[in-house]
């Protein structure tokens, strides 16, 4: 395992120091990154490293980048995810440090701290127009509850604020414990005397605090932005400013960075950071210890913790759901190697306790089994759908509750239906980790999902299991397993299946001579690893 390390983590690279595991620090970047990377299964970046397309095309191993800290702007995530490569950052890790910058802007308003010090370096006394105010019993805005959000919350409490606050993901209850009242957008913005954003970029985010908006909130209100830059219409923020409907502004982010020709830098009521939020030397080592945990979790057992670009789950989440997941990859590839022609559709199942978790990499594993036989470009968790929703296939999704899966605690049926046919398959997961294949196209059958299957639809007639066994006798093919199924209806057209579990690869000579058996109308070979 090669992991690039191409910009400073500090003692976070201890972690990931393993046996077989090659480091490659910043310092040993011999030959350059690029070089570095032909050979690597992971890239840990922070903001600097712009990790590209053309970069990204030297890789061909790599299977995750890290991001230490929260954007990815400086990563091509698009096509990342067209190569199978997940990629993670690390919310949260910097909540602190970016929580304590943003009460300190605060702090720094209502106290002119700037001025003062200014005029105290010139050799100023003046105290008579550095009067400010205090936060306490003033109203504070918070937009998004996140990490940082509820970080800010609690420091705000302590210096006697009122907090209200906008964010349709928290329950109210939750807020409350907070002691946060939770109110419309509309509402925050008419009630603050200090507004702070603490939201993700989306197109419904982007350019939230505009003129309109602006106009929506108290005369006198300050606004602080330590979030992302293109929440806020710089100009429209001027301007409100200039006309005295803002009191001040503190932004430690901003739409071009480094900042340049804003209409903010030349204005005395508005403080300017340069994206410093998060950087203290606590929060840097936090993001580094982080993410190196994050990259040696996905490489030592695939968890995936934090990825922007695939479901992520905690470490006890995904060991409930890896056989699961190993069963919905041997589902799809059984039904893609039994199936004909060209897909068009593929829905999933998830009946019992399966239906209430979090399905997406049940989802994908299917994908991958399914698509991994036919396209030369493979599929793995992270890219199955994307490359799905790219050749046309359509995919749906149905959820039973528990108590609907009959026998089993957790039955996961897949349907793929293509310009000619349509098969469907379910199975479950018995004993915690034995696969089995439960059903085919509405037969019942129960058959183990590993390693050399020959699958066989028949007349449902007397001897055919008997020349089966003959046949693969004498071609000295060993049965491990001999499962059988039938449909009851009329006795003359009664069908049925047979999955035979052997030793070794099945020859194509074998399956020619299973096939002059007149009863059997069809017989495939099937490898599940």
């Amino acid at each position: 395992m090669k992991i690039v390390i191409a910009e400073k983590i500090s003692a976070a690279v201890d972690l990931l120091r393993e046996p077989r595991w090659i480091i490659v620090t910043p310092e040993q970047m011999e030959g350059g990154l690029a070089v570095q990377l032909e050979t690597a299964d992971a890239l840990i970046v922070r903001s600097t490293v712009q990790v590209n397309g053309e970069l990204l095309a030297k890789a061909r191993k790599l299977r995750v980048i890290g991001r230490a800290g929260v954007g990815v702007d400086n990563i091509d995530l698009e096509y990342a995810t067209r190569q199978g490569i997940a990629v993670m950052n690390t919310p949260g890790a910097n909540a602190v440090a970016v929580a304590e910058h943003t009460l300190a802007m605060m702090l720094t308003l209502a106290r002119h701290l700037c001025r003062a010090n200014e005029l105290m370096h010139a050799g100023k006394w003046e105290k008579k127009s550095l009067q400010g105010t205090e936060l306490r019993g003033k109203t504070l805005g918070i937009v998004g509850l996140g990490r940082v959000g509820m970080e800010v919350a609690r420091r705000a409490r302590a210096f006697g604020m009122e907090l209200i606050a906008h964010d349709p993901f928290v329950s109210i209850a939750v807020a409350k414990e907070q002691g946060i009242t939770v109110v419309k957008l509309e509402e925050v913005y008419a009630s603050s005397d200090y507004l702070t954003l603490h939201v993700g970029l989306t197109p419904q985010t982007n350019g939230m605090i505009n003129a309109a908006s602006l106009k929506k909130m108290k005369r006198g209100a300050r606004l602080v932005n330590c979030a992302r830059g293109e929440l806020v219409d710089e100009t429209a923020l001027a301007q409100a400013l200039k006309q005295d409907h803002m009191a001040g502004a503190a932004l430690d982010v901003f739409v071009e960075e480094p900042l340049k020709n804003s209409p903010l830098t030349a204005m005395d009521n508005v403080i300017l950071t340069p994206h410093i939020g998060g950087s203290t030397h606590e929060a840097q080592e936090a993001v580094g210890y982080q993410i190196a945990l994050q990259v040696k979790e996905y490489l030592k057992h695939g968890v995936i913790q934090n990825a922007v670009n695939v479901p992520s789950v905690s470490h006890d989440e995904y060991v409930e759901l890896q056989p699961y997941i190993v069963l919905a990859e041997r589902l799809g590839s059984f039904l893609a190697q039994v199936s004909e022609g060209a897909l068009e559709e593929i829905s999933l199942g998830y009946s019992g306790h399966i239906a209430e978790w979090k399905t997406e990499l049940i989802r994908n594993a299917a994908i991958k089994g399914i698509l991994n036989e036919a396209l030369e470009e493979k599929a793995n968790l992270v890219n199955a759908a994307a490359i799905a929703s790219s050749c046309g296939l359509r995919i749906h999704e149905e959820r039973k509750p528990k108590g609907s899966a009959g026998g089993a605690g957790s039955v996961l049926s897949i349907v793929v239906k293509a310009q000619t046919e349509e098969h469907v398959v379910k199975g479950a997961v018995l004993h915690k980790n034995t696969l089995r294949l439960l059903h085919v196209d509405g037969i019942e059958v129960e058959a183990p999902l590993e390693r050399n299957l020959i699958y066989l639809r028949n007349r449902d007639v007397p001897g055919v299991i008997g020349r089966v066994g003959t046949i693969l006798g004498n071609h000295k093919i060993n049965i491990a397993d001999f499962s059988l199924g039938r449909r009851v209806g009329n006795a003359k057209l009664r069908e049925a299946i047979a999955v035979v579990h052997v030793d070794g690869v099945v020859p194509e000579l074998v399956l020619a001579e299973l096939r002059k058996v007149p009863a059997i109308e069809q017989a495939k070979a099937i490898r599940l690893f």
